[in-house]
Order: structure tokens, then sequence, then C-alpha cells
């Protein structure tokens, strides 16, 4: 198990791809042999964002997205012929890069976490944990981000301490027990395939 705090202050923030607000990007990992760290190279990313008004996403081909609403609520994703409900916060919805979606906000600015993967790069999900108690971690890369204040943890019997809007990257090789302390954690898990 290797264990690494991720700072606020040491993250780095760049454009939506369509140039339409500012994300900051919390952790990411690109194809080894990749030349150029870009989209094109890009097997996963974990990242927050503030959807401050209504707008169209980028268009991410071969991508599989995971978003919450950590901020804020009211927050619909519409696309041709269906919707994504996110007006209560800490709801995961999952859609496709190819997906042409548009936001409504239906109660003001919104800041949500997202975690993307290259399709068939990578198995991904993301909760939020706001409970005490305990529940198992496959093997994989694990981002434990405080979305919400100060939260704590404790990893096979080990405890952290995460400082709000920092995030305790977690790599496994085996199967370990994570249990919730206190505060809410956002859990992104990220698991590359064989």
């Amino acid at each position: 198990m290797k264990t690494t705090l991720l700072k606020s202050e040491d993250y780095t923030r760049s454009p939506w791809k369509n140039g339409g607000g500012i994300f900051t990007d919390i952790a990411d990992a690109h194809r080894p042999d990749a030349a150029v760290k870009d989209w094109a190279s890009l097997l996963w990313r974990f990242a927050s964002t503030p959807i401050v008004a209504p707008g169209p996403f980028s268009h991410m081909p071969g991508i599989d997205r995971l978003q919450m609403v950590v901020g804020g609520r009211g927050l619909v994703l519409k696309a041709p012929g269906q919707e994504f409900d996110e007006r209560e916060p800490l709801t995961t919805v999952r859609f496709t890069g190819e997906m042409e979606i548009v936001t409504e906000l239906e109660a003001g600015p919104v800041e949500v976490v997202n975690l993307m993967a290259r399709r068939g790069a990578a198995e991904i999900a993301l909760v939020a944990l706001d409970a005490p108690g305990d529940r198992s971690l496959p093997p994989g890369t694990h981002l434990l981000y405080a979305a919400r204040g100060d939260c704590s943890i404790r990893l096979e019997g080990q405890d952290f301490a995460i400082p709000h809007e920092n995030t305790l990257k977690v790599e496994l090789t085996a199967a370990a027990t994570l249990a919730l302390v206190s505060g809410l954690v956002v859990l992104g898990s990220i698991k590359i395939a064989a």
C-alpha cells in the first residue's frame, strides 16, 4: 500500500476542452509512452470544477465520465432523449464523452467532481462516503477527496487526516479495508485494464 497526500495548493488548473470554464486537475495518468501529456494520451483524470452558467459540455470521444455535485444543488444534464438528474448533491451520474450534453442550473452555480477514463483503458467508480463504516477497497488507485471540510479515515488500521480540498491518493496491490471516521469524503476508484 502506497499513500500520498495531494495538497490543494499543488493542483493544476486548466481550461475545459471547449474553453467554457476552468477545472482543477487533482490527479491524472497518461500513457507511459506518450511524448506529450494531452487529451490524446490521457488514461484517467480526477478533477473538480465550478459550473456557474448553463452551457454545453466538452466533446470527448472515447472517454467515459462520472460526475457528482459536491457544492450547491439543482444541476441537470440534458442530452438528446434523456437527462441526468444531479439535483441532489452527492448523486453520481455516468455518461459518455460523445454525448451532446447541455447543463441546466435550477438553483445557481454548483461545484462538481469529475472522474473520467479512456474507454477500455480503465474501470472507474465514484461515490460519496458520509457515514462512518467499513468498506473494502479492491486493488487499484483510490482518491479520497475532502470535498466539504476536513475529514479523517482509517485504512488498514492506520489513521489519516485529510484537510479540506486535499486528496489522499492510495495505490493498492491487494484489497484493503477503509473506514470513514469523520467528515465526508468523495472516493474515486480507478482500475487500469490488464
